[in-house]
């Protein structure tokens, strides 16, 4: 991967930059985070993507592009506005960053293709695009397949490199047709270090969206799959 910077301009707020890869992406303009650029080569994703991701088509080859939105209660004053902490702090430049070095690292995750912010005053709206993962189906499509030891290696791969994810859900960890697992989504993730505490949220979450999308086959899925947890964390020495 060869990462550059550009400036970019988008609308009323011509304040932004990008940081792509160069290998893949020839012309970092704009225009690669507008939907409408891909035209029929834009399809909406339809789970967990908040109405503000397609899976596109480019010179990079197949990608999801992601515009960051809000939440809950916040999201009623305004759902793609981010308050400006500098370039370096901003959602997409972060994830780019940390899917950088967990793909340099051979964790299983989507390589970053491009990252994005434009600012206007004090604050700013952002967008990335990794890549697509071929033939990928969500664990909560899964719940009566035997995909738990996949499933559970991978987030001990992540926890095990000190990574922590802010959303591990039942929509965030991919199967492919191969039967490994893949983990997507690393917005307000971090890496440095991750405490047992914060080891156990992760599941707890993950426990609580195959709960709501599967109910009782929902949680007999992580309860196998927080068993091979176990014996994959325990297999690694620190």
């Amino acid at each position: 991967m060869r990462v550059e910077t550009a400036h970019l301009a988008w609308n009323e707020a011509p304040a932004g930059a990008m940081l792509y890869d160069a290998a893949r992406i020839s012309r970092p303009v704009a225009a690669l985070f507008d939907a409408g650029h891909y035209g029929d080569r834009a399809q909406p994703v339809a789970a967990g993507g908040r109405q503000a991701a397609w899976f596109v088509e480019g010179e990079f080859g197949e990608g999801v592009l992601r515009h960051y939105r809000r939440g809950g209660m916040v999201a009623r004053i305004s759902d793609r506005d981010y308050f400006w902490l500098g370039a370096d702090s901003t959602r997409g430049f972060r994830e780019f960053r940390l899917l950088e070095s967990l793909a340099a690292q051979g964790l299983p995750v989507p390589a970053p293709l491009a990252a994005a912010y434009w600012r206007q005053g004090l604050t700013y709206k952002a967008a990335i695009i990794v890549e697509r993962l071929p033939a990928v189906q969500p664990l909560a499509l899964l719940l009566d397949q035997p995909v738990w030891e996949a499933a559970a290696d991978a987030v001990a791969r992540m926890h095990h490199a000190g990574v922590w994810h802010a959303d591990l859900n039942a929509y965030n960890i991919l199967i492919d047709a191969a039967g490994k697992a893949w983990i997507i989504d690393f917005d307000r993730g971090h890496q440095g270090g991750v405490t047992a505490r914060a080891r156990a949220g992760n599941l707890r979450r993950l426990r609580r969206s195959l709960e709501k999308v599967g109910g009782a086959a929902g949680l007999a899925l992580h309860e196998k799959l927080e068993a091979a947890y176990r014996r994959c964390m325990a297999s690694r020495p620190d």
